[in-house]
């Protein structure tokens, strides 16, 4: 027990003493004193000038319209990227078959290409480099999509078959309405050219 009040007592001390050294250490003798201060007060001080108000007139100049409407532009090029070519033809037979659809159009029409994906080209042909065509045969169905695609002809064949079919299957359309009903479009053509660009 004595062991720890003289411990107690020696570390009180020395955390005192520690203290005022500390203090002792950051503590400035002397203070300074404070100089008078000798600087000059600038006033600011604004004039306020009589000015004369200026007036302007803006004058709005009027552009003569032209007598006559300038020509329509020529319509604009399509540059083939080179993954293939899209042809689209209509059907073989003029009198397709008529279902009954579910689907009601207010206006008669043709069906119309809405959507039409770039067929991806075949590693294989690219890396021989060859080029070619196929020629499908599908039906346009009343909800627009396609059905049934075959391939009629391909050059050279079993290269671009499969890349062939499955861009045709990723179209889209607007079906053909006959007296507000969409019908299917059997016998639609397309043919899909594979050049490989030219670097």
């Amino acid at each position: 027990m004595l062991r720890y009040v003289t411990a107690s007592v020696l570390g009180a001390i020395a955390t005192i003493g520690l203290l005022t050294l500390m203090q002792a250490v950051i503590a400035d003798p002397k203070p300074a004193e404070a100089a008078p201060y000798q600087g000059h007060l600038v006033e600011w001080v604004r004039l306020l000038e009589d000015r004369e108000l200026v007036t302007t007139k803006r004058v709005e100049e009027r552009i003569p319209l032209p007598d006559e409407p300038p020509p329509n532009p020529p319509p604009p090029t399509i540059v083939d990227g080179g993954t293939g070519h899209i042809e689209i033809t209509g059907p073989r037979d003029p009198t397709p078959e008529t279902d009954s659809g579910f689907l009601t159009f207010a206006a008669d029409g043709e069906y119309l290409p809405i959507t039409r994906v770039e067929p991806i080209y075949p590693r294989r042909a690219l890396m021989r480099g060859v080029e070619g065509y196929v020629l499908l045969e599908f039906v346009v169905t009343r909800t627009g999509t396609v059905r049934d695609p075959v391939v009629l002809v391909a050059e050279p064949p079993g290269y671009f078959d499969r890349a062939a079919l499955n861009a045709v299957l990723k179209f889209k359309y607007l079906p053909r309405v006959v007296d507000g009903v969409a019908m299917d479009v059997p016998g639609v053509r397309a043919r899909l050219l594979f050049e490989i660009d030219e670097p």
